[in-house]
């Protein structure tokens, strides 16, 4: 048993938590006569080929928090990351943000073409409802399993991720002030960052307080994350990102550098991240795995 008593002790679980979510993601999406082989092989092709699995660590280590066993936190980490598998293959669509590089390899619409690639996404997105519901474990407390299903249908809905991208799309060519900017990165990316903390959190025991500060610390560490993403963007070469570096530039999207400048987005994200880690200290020991994630967050270089 690995000791969780210490934030960077959630390192040495990385790897361990990497390939229970991976072992997971393969199982489901075996080979399945009834799937037709394009389409599964474009499915595989999005999900299985790397990525740093944040949204599924978030999982686990708030899972670690509300004292939820591992097993019954697997089918949550996979679903989380269907869902965000989804979401980069539609992204990288010819009318989204028309990229054709991912995690250092064509995305999917070059890889197949644009058509399986949309199909992939959708198959995708449902999948991820699926397995969920399909999850007898949790379907033995159904109350709890449909507000974890609640979580991760807000989460990639019109209100969430969709929505998101919709405003990100309307605003290409737009200078957006800090406030619209923040709207946008809200939806687009924090809402499933914050799904992939709250949905394990509805299997523990937490006061209303405790709850709370939970849902402060979700809302934030997801803002975080697209500003150091906006950062990356610039800092960063295309080899290290796994993508096209200065894709938004070209786009002509508003971003935290843009908008901020170099050191107004830094200083944006290490304040926001120090909000965020506020309210999680009220929860106690058991929050040191989602500590070390926001560290993570915050000064990840790729």
């Amino acid at each position: 048993m690995i000791t969780r008593a210490s934030k960077d002790a959630f390192a040495a679980r990385l790897e361990h938590y990497r390939s229970r979510v991976d072992s997971k993601l393969t199982d489901t999406l075996r080979a399945d006569p009834e799937v037709p082989e394009q389409l599964q092989a474009a499915m595989r092709y999005s999900v299985l080929g790397g990525g740093k699995r944040v949204r599924p660590l978030l999982v686990y280590a708030s899972g670690e928090l509300g004292g939820v066993a591992e097993d019954t936190l697997d089918t949550i980490a996979a679903a989380v990351e269907l869902v965000h598998a989804y979401s980069l293959v539609h992204d990288d669509l010819p009318a989204m943000d028309d990229d054709d590089l991912r995690r250092g390899r064509p995305t999917t619409h070059r890889q197949f073409d644009e058509a399986t690639a949309i199909l992939a996404g959708d198959a995708l997105q449902a999948l991820a409802f699926q397995i969920l519901c399909a999850d007898t474990t949790l379907a033995a407390r159904p109350d709890r399993l449909v507000r974890i299903i609640d979580w991760l249908a807000r989460a990639a809905g019109p209100a969430g991720m969709v929505g998101g991208q919709a405003l990100d799309l309307a605003a290409e060519g737009m200078r957006l002030d800090e406030r619209e900017l923040e709207r946008i990165h809200r939806l687009k990316t924090g809402w499933l960052i914050r799904a992939a903390i709250m949905m394990p959190s509805e299997l523990g025991d937490f006061t209303k307080t405790e709850r709370d500060n939970l849902d402060r610390f979700a809302s934030e560490i997801g803002l975080v994350f697209q500003i150091r993403d906006d950062l990356l963007e610039v800092e960063q070469d295309t080899a290290t990102l796994g993508k096209n570096a200065g894709s938004d530039a070209s786009n002509e999207k508003s971003t935290y550098p843009s908008t901020l400048g170099l050191e107004g987005a830094r200083r944006r994200a290490a304040e926001t991240q120090q909000h965020a880690v506020t309210a999680l200290q009220t929860l106690g020991e058991r929050s040191q795995g989602l500590l070390w994630l926001s560290d993570f967050i915050l000064n990840r270089s790729y």
